[in-house]
């Protein structure tokens, strides 16, 4: 079997509000699982509580990402300002 190559090259990636859109999403995770706790007895009683278990996982792992994309943004404008630092430097040389 043949390896496969691209024939074109990856598109950039796309940037935008990263850090707002995953608060965004924890947000609405924790939501929907304070929206269905009221009713854990009807979920129980068809043994779908794994709903209300998800949406609780969801935000905690959302809690994991908005530390994490916080952390990517940092280390994007301090490589982003060492870099112009750099240049600065070379110019004034």
């Amino acid at each position: 079997m043949a390896k496969w190559t691209p024939k074109h090259e990856a598109p950039e990636p796309l940037e935008g509000p990263v850090v707002a859109t995953i608060t965004g999403g924890t947000i609405l995770w924790f939501v929907l699982f304070l929206v269905q706790l009221p009713f854990y007895g009807w979920f129980d009683d068809r043994d779908l509580t794994w709903w209300v278990w998800t949406c609780l996982a969801g935000g905690g792992l959302g809690l994991i990402g908005i530390r994490y994309v916080r952390g990517r943004e940092a280390a994007i404008k301090r490589a982003a300002a060492e870099v112009s630092g750099t240049q600065a430097v070379r110019r004034t040389t």
